[in-house]
């Protein structure tokens, strides 16, 4: 039975609650505050729903992640970032990397990424923990993602292009990054060809879990501003 969380906690039921079908579905309601959040993620489930829908919350099992160290470039994208043909910043340009990632893509209905959503993961940036990748031409956006970093771990929400291969130079010089700065495990939520490509792959839910215990409350040596 699905639970339905109340506003005056941020409580969430174990994640082996969560349905096989739909696969991953944990609870819903609630809101969309830092703090809920900020738990939400630390226990191992994210926010995804529609315009008009209550509040979703997710869990599937397997997960998708991408361990850094695992990276693999293809060779033409290894030589696109060889010869620096877009310049990679971070943190630079949240709302406009996050209202991007919002705008009507041609092979989908709507968007889960609402205002309201907007809103939210904009405290996060605010507080240090939502973070973006920006992909320049130039002075133009032309690609990038977000998603959240806490201890050794980052949670990749959504990304966008709007040229050839730029939301794959930004996706690869993070994992760069974060493999430098010690990083043990980006969560990507659900399976895509795209990631797969750089080396994703599926894990049980229980060893995401684990994973979560082990390294939330690592410090990392990230600088975002780098």
């Amino acid at each position: 039975m699905l639970t339905w969380l109340q506003r005056d906690s941020l409580h969430f039921p174990p994640l082996e609650r969560a349905l096989r079908d739909p696969n991953g579905l944990l609870a819903a309601g609630g809101d969309l505050s830092a703090e809920r959040l900020i738990q939400a993620y630390r226990h191992g489930c994210f926010p995804w729903f529609q315009d008009g829908q209550p509040i979703l919350w997710w869990s599937p099992d397997p997960r998708t992640v991408l361990i850094p160290q695992e990276l693999h470039l293809s060779r033409s994208l290894a030589k696109l970032l060889r010869q620096g043909r877009y310049r990679v910043t971070f943190d630079q340009a949240f709302s406009e990397v996050i209202r991007a990632c919002a705008a009507p893509r041609r092979y989908a209905d709507g968007t889960w990424i609402t205002d309201e959503m907007q809103a939210a993961y904009l405290e996060l940036h605010r507080r240090g923990i939502a973070h973006s990748v920006e992909v320049w031409q130039g002075e133009h956006l032309i690609g990038g993602l977000y998603g959240l970093a806490m201890g050794r771990l980052f949670f990749g929400e959504s990304m966008f292009s709007r040229a050839d291969n730029a939301s794959k130079v930004g996706f690869a010089t993070l994992v760069q990054h974060l493999q430098r700065w010690g990083f043990a495990l980006i969560d990507c939520q659900m399976p895509t060809q795209h990631l797969h490509n750089f080396g994703a792959r599926a894990i049980p839910r229980s060893e995401f879990a684990q994973a979560l215990r082990r390294h939330l409350d690592q410090p990392s040596g990230a600088d975002w501003l780098a």
